[in-house]
């Protein structure tokens, strides 16, 4: 079964930055597209990014491209997000999964068989 767990998030000021990881048991996670989605206050869970697992370049939605990296670590079975250039707007728990969705579904959350319990992250001043 795979299992997978956040870290990182907090509380940080406007313009600050944060970086979550997401470490992946069980299971064969180098076949597995891995992303982040995010549920901001009084919102559906929204795509952040989505990093193929052969791939070096992610899917980003626009409002965080060019602010958010993210990057994969097969090996320690671990992804990465780093969030520079914060914003309230970024206020959400975010949400790092895994699963095989095909092209036109790799920002659907129901595309994703594997979540994690989320992880609190707070822009504020």
């Amino acid at each position: 079964q795979v299992q997978l767990v956040e870290s990182g998030g907090g509380l940080v000021q406007p313009g600050g930055s944060l970086r979550l990881s997401c470490e992946v048991s069980g299971g064969t996670f180098r076949g597995y597209t891995a992303a982040w989605f995010r549920q901001r206050p009084g919102k559906d869970r929204e795509f952040v990014t989505a990093l193929r697992p052969t791939s070096s370049n992610p899917y980003y939605t626009n409002s965080v491209e060019g602010r958010f990296t993210f990057s994969r670590d097969n090996a320690r079975k671990t992804v990465y997000l780093q969030m520079n250039s914060l914003t309230p707007e970024d206020t959400a728990v975010y949400y790092c999964a895994a699963g095989t969705p095909i092209t036109s579904t790799v920002r659907a959350p129901s595309a994703y068989a594997h979540w994690g319990q989320g992880t609190q992250v707070t822009v504020s001043s």
